[in-house]
């Protein structure tokens, strides 16, 4: 079992920069790989980043260039830095722990990036 929980949401103008945490409720070096998802309204939930248990990273090309994923380690938290936010980026953001083969997921935070 995972517990995740995301923070760092909230409303900002185009161009600006957020920071998203995800804390676990285990170590991350014991979850195979964490992601962030995002889900705007009338979407499908996709995938933003992920960052595998060996530090691999991968951003989605809408997302790269602006976005970085980070983890650090001794506090059990996953990072979603946002620079130049657009408004297409408003969605609820979802941090996501796959561990074998079962998918964890957290609450949510909203993020709204005002034109």
């Amino acid at each position: 079992q995972v517990q995740l929980v995301e923070s760092g949401g909230g409303l900002v103008q185009a161009g600006g920069s957020l920071r998203l945490s995800c804390a676990a409720s285990r170590s991350i070096l014991s979850i195979n790989t964490m992601a962030w998802y995002r889900q705007a309204p009338g979407k499908q939930r996709e995938l933003v980043a992920t960052i595998t248990r060996g530090g691999s990273t991968n951003l989605v090309d809408a997302v790269k260039g602006r976005f970085t994923i980070s983890r650090d380690n001794a506090k059990n938290t996953v990072y979603l830095q946002m620079n130049s936010l657009k408004p297409e980026d408003t969605a609820v953001y979802y941090c996501n722990g796959a561990v074998f083969g079962n998918n964890y997921w957290g609450q949510g935070t909203q993020v709204t990036v005002s034109s």
